[in-house]
């Protein structure tokens, strides 16, 4: 009965999905009432929810009936972990999609269709044709409700990986927001080409939803990055890995649109480069769903090999092509040109940071699907691991890193006062010296600390003087400030904990009998008891280390987890964390008698800050979001050369 009652939801937002479009087409064509293509809009909704709060009471009643629940549940699975299976598997995580696509969706076909205005019909249709397709993609050929006859007694649970961790509640579902929220800007970007204009209302709405995606984005790359370090047990955050890189993508792209977007009165070149940020920005969250679902590439984050790919693919390359065959048939209308800016001027240096974003996605993209190309053209496998981008994309980053340092100090409309640097560059140089000091650490360690220093010391008399003073915001201009400052000091702090910790870390590996002794780093951990026990569908070996660092001792307990049901072990490390930096220790093996233990112990400096430095991300994007929120309605009426950023941070 459940699988039924999930099909039939899918079958419905199929065609519900479809009139929404259709109808929002005939909004656009022949200007008709809304209101028939918003209900059809809450019925595409009610089904997404309706499908995902079917699957959901599936696995929570253990109705193993249902394809996706004996594939992913399980009887000793705890209730939080059985709760966000769904988003553990492929067919699970579309569900998921749908239903923040829809809401999306809904909130945009909310919005007012003003006379004479074209864009939001056009918008909510481009939506609508994403919506058919995600919706047929998984009734096709992802549905979780197939129904298995006989059903088995019990499932192997989720991915071992996948219930370590609380995060797994948070990341995946942040991330996917991230994702889908930047359809909205692809969907705007795409009605300004069928409009054939981009007013300063396009621009608005456009910069609103692209700080919530990027928001988003900043929030699930820090929680996925979290989440591995504490759970993966290499002791490391950042690998990389394809699919991490095709999250990072999007927020590039979504970082150098935020930086790019102007309202009316900009040139015909500047308007084309922000629409097609936008389009790119959603165009690369394609591609992260192709390589994550269809099992194109190996990851400890990808689904399974699927027959998605080929759908995937096809409607990428559709998409890139109807897009580019509509910019050329139908081009923006080419308004005023923008006033000129002196060389050194803020807009100009903004401009610089752009195209060293552009560059930097274009690097990771490269590395990104360099095996792939390798494996079609060659038939055989190729890896692109850090060191490529340790060459060709680190030095970008420090690039951006001191672009970022000059914007708060250069001006708007005037040459630069040099004058302005003197202090921040002390204060960066007297860093990277510091730095320098302290062990052996590489080149661009000592260049990350100096230019994250060199970012924060400049905001400081940014934040004076547009916080207060004679400078001081209006009430409804001091979210958009405050959020542009505190998004740049967490990428200033996230470079500082970065650089140190890949720097300045150190670690030891030793197989251990009880009594025995690790040392690294002046920290040394000893080896006091190796014990198991079993809970639920999990067996478990504990490994109790007692640590030394300076005058504190503590007890840290990494264990080793063996989950029979899929005949897998997952390494759990133990973290002890401090301000200044974390202990960090992990069991490689252990013997059969338990008589001895393989670890490993590192000390990781101020990985802290790293965490920290993305909150302060995530929570600059959410305020600088909610401002563009609380934006009088006669933005749409205003017309300037001067880029919403730059309003906010002048």
């Amino acid at each position: 009965m459940t699988a039924h009652v999930g099909a039939l939801a899918l079958g419905v937002g199929v065609l519900a999905a479809t009139l929404t479009a259709l109808l929002w087409l005939r909004v656009a064509l022949l200007g008709r009432s809304a209101v028939p293509a918003r209900a059809a809009g809450w019925l595409t909704l009610a089904a997404a929810a309706g499908a995902c709060a079917t699957l959901e009471a599936a696995l929570l009643r253990h109705d193993f009936g249902v394809r996706y629940v004996a594939e992913n549940g399980g009887r000793g699975v705890p209730v939080y972990f059985t709760v966000t299976s769904l988003w553990a598997a492929l067919d699970g995580s579309l569900l998921l999609w749908l239903l923040v696509l829809t809401g999306c969706a809904v909130l945009i076909g909310r919005s007012r269709v003003a006379a004479g205005d074209s864009l939001q019909p056009w918008a909510s249709t481009v939506l609508a044709v994403v919506t058919v397709f995600f919706f047929a993609l998984t009734y096709f050929a992802a549905n979780p409700f197939t129904a298995v006859e006989p059903a088995p007694a019990d499932g192997p649970g989720p991915n071992p990986l996948l219930r370590q961790h609380p995060a797994m509640g948070l990341h995946p579902p942040i991330l996917y927001a991230g994702y889908v929220a930047m359809a909205v800007p692809f969907a705007y970007g795409v009605a300004a080409l069928l409009a054939g204009r981009n007013d300063p209302r396009s621009v608005a709405r456009m910069r609103r939803w692209t700080l919530v995606a990027w928001s988003l984005l900043a929030a699930g790359i820090t929680l996925g990055a979290w989440w591995s370090y504490a759970v993966l047990g290499w002791g490391g955050y950042w690998a990389w890995d394809p699919v991490e890189n095709a999250s990072l993508l999007p927020w590039l792209a979504a970082t150098a649109l935020l930086h790019t977007l102007l309202p009316a009165g900009q040139t015909a070149w500047l308007r084309l480069r922000s629409i097609v940020l936008a389009c790119s920005g959603f165009l690369l969250v394609l591609t992260g769903t192709l390589l994550t679902r269809s099992g194109a590439l190996n990851s400890v984050h990808t689904f399974s090999a699927s027959a998605l790919g080929p759908m995937l693919l096809g409607f990428l390359l559709l998409s890139a092509a109807g897009i580019a065959v509509i910019a050329l048939r139908r081009p923006p209308q080419r308004l005023s040109d923008a006033p000129a800016r002196p060389p050194g001027s803020r807009p100009t240096v903004l401009s610089a940071g752009v195209l060293l974003l552009v560059t930097l996605g274009a690097v990771v993209l490269t590395g990104t699907l360099f095996p792939l190309a390798v494996r079609a053209m060659q038939s055989r496998d190729a890896t692109v691991g850090p060191a490529f981008y340790g060459r060709a994309a680190v030095p970008l980053a420090l690039a951006l890193l001191a672009v970022m340092g000059l914007a708060p100090i250069l001006r708007i409309r005037r040459a630069p006062d040099f004058a302005a640097l003197r202090v921040p560059a002390a204060v960066g140089l007297a860093a990277a010296a510091a730095a320098g000091q302290v062990g052996r650490p590489g080149i661009t360690a000592i260049a990350g600390c100096g230019l994250g220093a060199f970012v924060l010391a400049g905001l400081v008399p940014a934040a004076r003087r547009r916080l207060g003073g004679h400078d001081a915001p209006r009430p409804r201009h001091l979210l958009g400030r405050a959020g542009w400052l505190l998004a740049h000091a967490g990428l200033a702090v996230i470079a500082i904990g970065v650089a140190v910790s890949s720097g300045f870390g150190a670690a030891a590996e030793r197989q251990l009998k009880v009594g025995d002794r690790i040392t690294t780093a002046g920290v040394t951990a000893v080896l006091t008891d190796v014990s198991r026990h079993t809970e639920g569908d999990t067996m478990t070996v504990d490994v109790h280390l007692r640590v030394h660092q300076g005058a504190t001792e503590a007890t840290v307990v990494p264990e080793l987890r063996y989950y029979p049901a899929r005949d897998a072990t997952v390494s759990v490390p133990a973290i002890r964390s401090r301000p200044t930096g974390d202990v960090y220790a992990t069991v490689l093996g252990v013997t059969d008698d338990g008589s001895s233990a393989t670890v490993r112990l590192a000390t990781n400096p101020l990985v802290p800050l790293i965490w920290f430095g993305g909150g302060l991300l995530a929570l600059g994007g959410l305020l600088s979001a909610l401002r563009s929120l609380r934006r009088p309605r006669r933005v749409a009426a205003r017309a300037t050369g001067t880029p919403p950023v730059l309003e906010a941070a002048s």
